[in-house]
């Protein structure tokens, strides 16, 4: 499954971590957002759980958006960019 994730962090160092978190299960395309291409169910519980013990719950916010393969050959951008990835191409 293809997954959006959105952050909103407040302290530096629980950004930074969660930066290094998300980027393991996919690739930076904003500053508080990646797309994870390919993760099962396993692997997404596994980063949204390491993401829940990193962040400040009564102040930062992550979201999590799956995208139908459908959904993600739809996406529409301008400007810079590249259209998403189906796949990672590192391998883990």
């Amino acid at each position: 499954m293809f997954y959006l994730v959105c952050f909103d962090i407040v302290d530096d160092r629980d950004r930074r971590r969660a930066v290094k978190i998300i980027g393991e299960y996919g690739y930076r395309v904003q500053k508080s957002v990646f797309e994870c291409p390919g993760l099962n169910e396993k692997r997404f519980l596994k980063m949204r759980n390491r993401l829940e013990e990193t962040i400040d719950s009564l102040w930062d916010t992550v979201r999590f958006y799956r995208l139908c393969k459908g959904c993600v050959q739809e996406t529409e951008f301008v400007g810079v960019g590249e259209p998403p990835k189906t796949a990672l191409a590192r391998i883990f």
